[in-house]
C-alpha cells in the first residue's frame, strides 16, 4: 500500500518561490537546466524528516514552517557595517571575498595581484560562462535534498583556486552577510582547488549585520578538493541571531599524502545543521576535523560528519565539544567507515557536551563501520555537568560564582579551540565565548 505524503507549507512554497525568481538567478539558461533538475529532485525527496537515519534528530519537515524567497540583489552595507557584523574576526589579516544575501560585493572585497598563486572569482560569473556545473549529491537522502535546493537557488559563492606548490602567507576569508529587515534565504556554493604541495588558510564565516531582520534562512555548500601532499586549514564560523537557520554541507576530498585540518564554530543561530563529509582519493592522508558550538534558550545544533577511509594507510581525528545552556539542544552524529582495501587506518573520534542547564539536551551517536582487519580505530563521548567541587575551590580563593563558572566553560572549551592553529582566529572564538558566556544563564 503506496502512503500520500502530504507536503508542508513550506515544501508548497518552494516551487513556487522558484518560479518567481528564476529568471533573476545567476547563469540564465545555461545554468536553468541543472537548476529545474535539482528542484525536481527536492521535489521527490522533500524536506528532510526523522524516518531518515541521519536526519532522526533534526526534523526539518517539522521545523521548517516557512520558506522564504531569496533576495533579488545584495544590500548596499558599508565597510564599517562589515566591520561590526564580523566582530572579533574584522581584526584577522587576511583577503576577502564578500558576499551580501548572497550576492558578491566587489567594493568589499580583496583585490588580488594579477600575479597571485590564489585565484578567487565569484560563482555566478562562472555559471554565466557555464565554466560551473552545479551538483546535487550527497552521502543520505536527506543530504541530497539539502544539496537539491542550494543547487536550484544558488546565486553566489566563491571559486577558489591555488597553484601547485603555492605557499599562501596570508588566509582567504569567504565572508557571507545577511543584512537587511526582510525575512530571506540565501543559497551560496564554494568551489575550492587546492594544487599539489600548496599550503593555504581559508576560513569562511557568516554573520549578520547591524540591521538585519531575526528571519533567515541560509544554505551554505563548499566543495574542496586537496591535491597530493597539500596542507590546508579550513575554518567556519556560524555567529547570527533571531529565528535564522543555516544548513551547510562540506565535501572534502583528499588526496595523497595531504593534511586537512578542519574546524567548525557555531553559536548564536535557532538552527543549524553542519554536514561534513570527508572522501580519502590517496594513502597518507592525515585529517583532523573538529569544532565547538554554544547553545541557549531553544537553540539547535546538528553537526552530522562522515568519514570515508576508502584507501590504505590514513589517519583521521576527531574532537567535537559543546556548551548547553536552557532549554538548547545538541546534536553529534559521526560516522567513520573503513572500506575493505584499507588497511593500517588509523582513527580516533570523540564527542563531549558541558551542560549549563537540567532541561537542555545533548545526543551522540558515534558509529564506526570497519571492513578492513588491519586497523586502529576508536570512538567516544561524554556529558558532564560543571563540578561542584571545582566551583568551590574558585569561589574559596575569592573568584565570583559567575566568573568561576566563566573560567570553567572557557577550560572546557578550550580544548577544542586549540586546534586552531591561527592565532588570531583562536582569540576571535575566545571573545565570542566570553561575550556569549556573559549572555547566558541557566
Amino acid at each position: 500500500m503506496n502512503v500520500a505524503v502530504i507536503k508542508t507549507k513550506a515544501e508548497q512554497a518552494i516551487p513556487e518561490l522558484f518560479e518567481r525568481v528564476a529568471e533573476q538567478l545567476p547563469g540564465g539558461t545555461k545554468a536553468m537546466p541543472a537548476r529545474r533538475e535539482a528542484l525536481s529532485r527536492f521535489a521527490s525527496l522533500g524536506m528532510p524528516h526523522r524516518r531518515i537515519e541521519e536526519w532522526k534528530y533534526t526534523d526539518l519537515r517539522n521545523t521548517l514552517k516557512d520558506a522564504y524567497a531569496p533576495s533579488a540583489a545584495a544590500s548596499q552595507l558599508s565597510a564599517k557595517d562589515l566591520a561590526t557584523a564580523l566582530g572579533p574576526m574584522a581584526d584577522i589579516e587576511a583577503d576577502r571575498i564578500v558576499f551580501v544575501n548572497g550576492f558578491h560585493s566587489a567594493e568589499l572585497s580583496s583585490k588580488l595581484p594579477s600575479d597571485s598563486q590564489i585565484s578567487v572569482a565569484p560563482l555566478s560569473e562562472a555559471l554565466a560562462s557555464g565554466l560551473a556545473t552545479l551538483t546535487a549529491e550527497g552521502a543520505d537522502e536527506g543530504q541530497n535534498a539539502v544539496l537539491a535546493l542550494n543547487a536550484a537557488f544558488v546565486t553566489d559563492g566563491a571559486i577558489v583556486t591555488v597553484g601547485a606548490g603555492a605557499e599562501i602567507a596570508k588566509p582567504l576569508m569567504i565572508v557571507n552577510v545577511r543584512a537587511g529587515s526582510a525575512a530571506q534565504s540565501a543559497a551560496v556554493r564554494n568551489v575550492v582547488s587546492i594544487g599539489a604541495n600548496a599550503k593555504v588558510t581559508i576560513i569562511e564565516a557568516f554573520v549578520v549585520a547591524p540591521d538585519a531582520g531575526t528571519s533567515a534562512q541560509a544554505n551554505g555548500v563548499t566543495e574542496i578538493k586537496v591535491g597530493d601532499a597539500a596542507e590546508v586549514a579550513h575554518v567556519k564560523c556560524v555567529a547570527d541571531q533571531g529565528e535564522a537557520s543555516h544548513l551547510s554541507n562540506w565535501l572534502v576530498a583528499l588526496g595523497k599524502d595531504t593534511v586537512y585540518h578542519g574546524f567548525q564554530f557555531t553559536f548564536g543561530t535557532r538552527l543549524a545543521r553542519n554536514g561534513i563529509n570527508v572522501v580519502y582519493g590517496g594513502e597518507g592522508a592525515k585529517l583532523d576535523v573538529s569544532g565547538a558550538f554554544l547553545t541557549r534558550g531553544s537553540e539547535h545544533v546538528d553537526t552530522t560528519l562522515v568519514v570515508d577511509h576508502a584507501v590504505p594507510k590514513c589517519e583521521s581525528r576527531e574532537l567535537f565539544k559543546g556548551v548547553l545552556a536552557n532549554q538548547s539542544r545538541g546534536i553529534f552524529q559521526g560516522k567513520v567507515i573503513v572500506r575493505p582495501d584499507a588497511q593500517k587506518t588509523d582513527g580516533k573520534q570523540m564527542a563531549q557536551a558541558l551542560m549549563l542547564s537540567p532541561d537542555a539536551e545533548f545526543d551522540s551517536k558515534p558509529e564506526l563501520e570497519i571492513y578492513a582487519d588491519d586497523v586502529v580505530c576508536g570512538h567516544g563521548a561524554t556529558v558532564a555537568q560543571i563540578d561542584d567541587d571545582l566551583m568551590f575551590y574558585c569561589q574559596s580563593r575569592g573568584i565570583p560564582a559567575a566568573e568561576a563558572r566563566a573560567l570553567l566553560v572557557e577550560s572546557f572549551i578550550g580544548e577544542a579551540l586549540a586546534k586552531v592553529e591561527h592565532e588570531g582566529l583562536r582569540e576571535a572564538f575566545t571573545a565570542y565565548t566570553n561575550a556569549w558566556l556573559s549572555g547566558t544563564s541557566t
